[in-house]
């Protein structure tokens, strides 16, 4: 048995949406994934009527298709996807039975209008929080337009066909046979990639704002959901909704929610958002704001120009480089930023971690349990919370070195060493290995706002006690501002308490 009894119970549940048949093919051998990946299937068929399973072969062994009857729909998992990507079967299931996957109609047509033939294949960890967005958005896409297909390749199964590639980061997407893009996509970013996303031409004709929020995290959406119950005319403009919180493994501090995990959150945020008639432009990038006579403008990265009678900036924060020779020229080639997503990939070598904060000692704490060794580089002393710093010096396969400033990240075509100076001896070290973990914090995405609104020495935007800015009638909200502490609930908090000082703003001018 692969399922256990309370998923098999809540799966149930699901697959009586099922509103057709559905195929599923497995090309199987004898090796123990194909046999379990065939039980799985079979399990499947013995929980709906509506799910048939036969024999076929595929393009890898061990995979299966998902299909509906005499029609290849073109989605394939190489692999078990089990774990985050069990999801992606579920949903695989009841899109291929037929019902209507959850995309605007505008991002349909897009996918139905297609005409180039586009074979995906996206290598995928199932310990990946952010690799199921991936998959099930290509998986739309296959669905959709009988020119594409896509497979998700699990590269803890098909290692060798991982390490030819020389990928190191997931979730890694090629595009019929060539390398296409890494990380984190949703829907309308993939069409972006593919020259199918808007343009200046589609901002022209929008009247002005009242309230005009720049970043769709949890500021710019408590922002937005406070600004639009006031009845007034709200835009939001983000380069991705849900910023960093997409990034963001598990969550266990939200008050009243005991656990949630970063690209659920972000789901339900832009969820509540659309409740309301908020205006909502994803994955277009602020390049400049002005003050006008009337309005404030701010000008996008594609050109567009928007104007409001106040303007809340709520863009957020980023990881952190570390901003050495090696690092720009080894990302995704040995170098990750998330170790619950990338850890897999390193299975029994030896790494390093960069950063001796909370998030640093996590990600030593996590890969510990996965590859051979792990040294952890602290630029002074280890700051994390006394728990983690117990149990990270408790492992054996755990070395910690303080006072630790990285030089360089070496390699030849991938990552094989790191050099580092002992801040007190000022002599330097090279150790050997073959991944590397950047977690030192993280910097605001103020760039653009330099010699237009105060910024403090690190970048964050100076706000007062109501989130205003310098600058009459700019507000900001959340991590990009210079608020004491970056938590996801201060955000939301900040983010209304900036709604609520604009719409003061616009009553008394």
């Amino acid at each position: 048995m692969i399922l256990d009894a309370e998923i098999k119970s809540q799966l149930s549940q699901y697959l009586q949406l099922m509103e057709g048949e559905v195929h599923i093919k497995v090309s199987s051998g004898t090796d123990q994934v194909s046999k379990d990946m065939t039980a799985l299937a079979e399990e499947l068929a013995a929980m709906s009527s509506n799910i048939k399973v036969a024999q076929t072969e595929l393009e890898r062994t061990p995979s299966f298709s998902i299909n509906r009857p005499g029609e290849d729909t073109g989605i394939t998992f190489a692999g078990i996807p089990l774990g985050h990507e069990f999801t992606s079967l579920v949903l695989a299931l009841l899109q291929v039975s037929g019902r209507a996957p959850k995309a605007d109609q505008k991002i349909i047509d897009q996918i139905k209008n297609i005409k180039d033939e586009y074979r995906f294949e996206t290598y995928a960890s199932l310990s990946c929080h952010n690799c199921p967005d991936v998959v099930q958005a290509l998986n739309v896409m296959s669905l959709l337009n009988p020119n594409i297909t896509h497979t998700m390749v699990d590269g803890a199964v098909f290692k060798e066909e991982v390490e030819a590639k020389d990928i190191m980061a997931v979730p890694t997407v090629y595009l019929n046979g060539e390398f296409f893009n890494s990380g984190r996509m949703s829907l309308e970013e993939i069409l972006m990639n593919l020259g199918s996303g808007p343009d200046a031409s589609e901002f022209a004709d929008k009247d002005p704002y009242d309230v005009l929020i720049v970043g769709g995290g949890p500021a710019g959406a408590s922002a937005a959901i406070y600004s639009a119950r006031k009845g007034i005319r709200t835009g939001i403009v983000a380069d991705r909704f849900g910023g960093q919180v997409l990034d963001t493994v598990g969550i266990e501090n939200l008050i009243t929610v005991n656990y949630t995990e970063g690209p659920k959150l972000a789901a339900t945020l832009e969820e509540h958002v659309k409740q309301y008639d908020v205006d909502i432009m994803n994955l277009q990038r602020a390049k400049h704001l002005e003050r006008k006579t009337d309005f404030i403008e701010v000008e996008l990265e594609n050109g567009a120009v928007l104007k409001s009678k106040t303007v809340i900036l709520s863009t957020g924060a980023r990881w952190r480089n570390a901003d050495v020779p090696g690092e720009k020229e080894f990302r995704n080639k040995g170098i990750a930023y998330c170790a619950h997503c990338d850890g897999p990939l390193f299975a029994g070598k030896h790494v390093v971690v960069i950063g001796g904060g909370n998030s640093g000692v996590e990600a030593a704490i996590d890969l510990a349990g996965i590859v051979k060794h792990v040294t952890l580089l602290a630029r002074s002393e280890v700051k994390a919370d006394p728990v983690l710093c117990d149990r990270v010096r408790s492992l054996s396969n755990v070395t910690i070195i303080e006072q630790a400033q990285v030089m360089e990240i070496n390699g030849t075509d991938k990552v094989n060493g790191v050099t580092y100076k002992d801040r007190q001896t000022g002599e330097e070290h090279h150790i050997e290995l073959q991944g590397v973990f950047v977690q030192i914090g993280t910097i605001p995405n103020t760039e653009w706002l330099q010699d237009t609104v105060d910024l403090n020495r690190v970048g964050e935007v100076i706000i007062d006690k109501s989130g205003s800015t310098n600058i009459p009638g700019v507000f900001a909200a959340g991590d990009c501002t210079d608020s004491k502490f970056k938590q996801i609930i201060i955000s939301m908090g900040s983010g209304a308490t900036a709604a609520l000082g604009a719409f003061e703003y616009l009553i008394r001018n």
